[in-house]
């Protein structure tokens, strides 16, 4: 018998539209239908979290009431990765849960949709009717305008592990209007993707700004509300801070063990491994080199008009970088730097993901400086490494245990600094 396919679209909340495979037009007669909707409504219920299970700070929350929000006029910080473990957004379950008032959202760098490049303006939630104030647009921080009748501030963002991804100096400079308003500060807390034990890379060392928020390493080996903590102790004494916990995650544990839904942080983002080469190869984005951004695969793809595969990935491979390796490749940019242009370069191949990979971008640095000192412009080097000693040790040449030396001090250090902020000890 032929029969036509009807494509059914549902979505866990306005966030998460899913498709699911398409379905014969002969199974809709009234009773089919209605066994169909009962397994629709089974699947898109309450899903109860297995014991042991690791779970971010909301679903913390849900598990609780929300207690801790109880009798409060919410503003919430939040994007697309703000959900929980069965793919609701915080957005939807703060705005149902009784007892407490959803009043304003506010959202950082690519919107709320997590889709958006550049500036962007207010907008209004479609879902809840709440206005969106914008905190990469006109402002970088909530006024005492957008603060108003607020009791207080609520951070749900899954962030990366680096110093230089701008959601966690959204959240500093949330906690700094919070304190300037007078507002408790809450931190739904989110597991870190590359892990919460390897520390990496110099300490910022130069003037605070939007990417380089505090004086931490770029690969900081801290969750959200860790940050949060640290961020309490060394610049908002006084603020009323709370950290609603990850249960269940280990330290060691990469995003990839948690098994929790991977969800985009950032449109370039698109999966662990890019999550992971991202505080190394990032390092190097305001220099003439693409990073892969308008490609398939951003952050895994270096390379420049000028740079020949072979003799690249050669001389990468020389050093003998624990974890990694590199392959010759070829890519066209589809936007970004050298849009539409033949780009000689390599492909990086993550052996072992506990790699460290700000060493990765400092040996890119180090190799480019060799191979091509009259075509690559390090003239930006140091806007997201912050830490001129290490700059002028790439463009010296140094090596890169010679370089990691330099860090040595510093990171001690940090240890001692971090250790007082740290929630999960192992």
């Amino acid at each position: 018998m032929e029969t036509t396919r009807v494509p059914i679209i549902f979505r866990l909340d306005n966030h998460c539209p899913i498709k699911l495979n398409a379905l014969p037009t002969r199974l809709f007669n009234c009773q089919k239908l209605l066994c169909l909707a009962i397994v629709l409504a089974g699947f898109l219920g309450p899903v109860k979290p297995l014991a042991g299970q690791v779970l971010n700070g909301i679903d913390s929350l849900v598990l609780s009431s929300f207690k801790p929000l109880a009798g409060l006029r919410v503003g919430l910080i939040t994007n697309h990765s703000g959900l929980a473990h069965n793919g609701k957004s915080t957005i939807d379950l703060l705005h149902a849960a009784p007892g407490l008032r959803l009043v304003k959202l506010f959202s950082p760098e690519h919107g709320i949709r997590g889709t958006a490049d550049g500036k962007i303006g207010d907008s209004v939630d479609s879902r809840t009717g709440l206005k969106v104030h914008s905190l990469y647009g006109a402002s970088r921080k909530p006024d005492a305008a957008s603060l108003r009748g607020l009791d207080a501030l609520v951070f749900d963002i899954q962030d990366i592990g680096c110093r230089f991804y701008t959601y966690i100096s959204t959240m500093g400079n949330c906690m700094e209007a919070a304190r300037s308003s007078k507002l408790k500060f809450f931190v739904l807390d989110r597991v870190n993707p590359i892990g919460g034990n390897l520390v990496e890379g110099p300490i910022l060392s130069g003037k605070r700004s939007f990417t380089g928020y505090h004086e931490i390493p770029v690969r900081h080996g801290m969750t959200v509300g860790e940050l949060a903590k640290l961020f309490v102790l060394e610049r908002f004494s006084g603020l009323d801070l709370t950290v609603v916990p990850v249960r269940n995650w280990k330290r060691d544990q990469l995003f990839s063990e948690t098994g929790l839904p991977w969800v985009n942080p950032s449109p370039n983002i698109r999966n662990l491994k890019a999550a992971i080469i991202y505080p190394g190869v990032g390092l190097l984005e305001f220099t003439n080199l693409s990073v892969g951004r308008g490609t398939a695969t951003p952050f895994e793809l270096v390379g420049a008009p000028y740079i020949k595969p072979g003799d690249f990935a050669n001389e990468l491979n020389r050093a003998h970088l624990p974890g990694v390796e590199f392959k010759p490749a070829t890519f066209t940019p589809k936007s970004s730097i050298f849009k539409g242009q033949a780009c000689g370069g390599v492909r990086i191949i993550l052996l072992d993901p506990n790699a460290r990979t700000v060493d990765l971008g400092m040996t890119l640095g180090v190799v480019l400086r060799k191979l091509y000192p009259g075509q690559w412009n390090p003239a930006n080097l140091d806007k997201l490494l912050v830490h001129p000693p290490s700059a002028n040790a790439i463009l010296a040449g140094i090596s890169m245990p010679k370089i990691r030396a330099t860090w040595q001090k510093d990171l001690a250090e940090f240890d001692q600094r971090r250790s007082r902020a740290l929630i999960y000890k192992r």
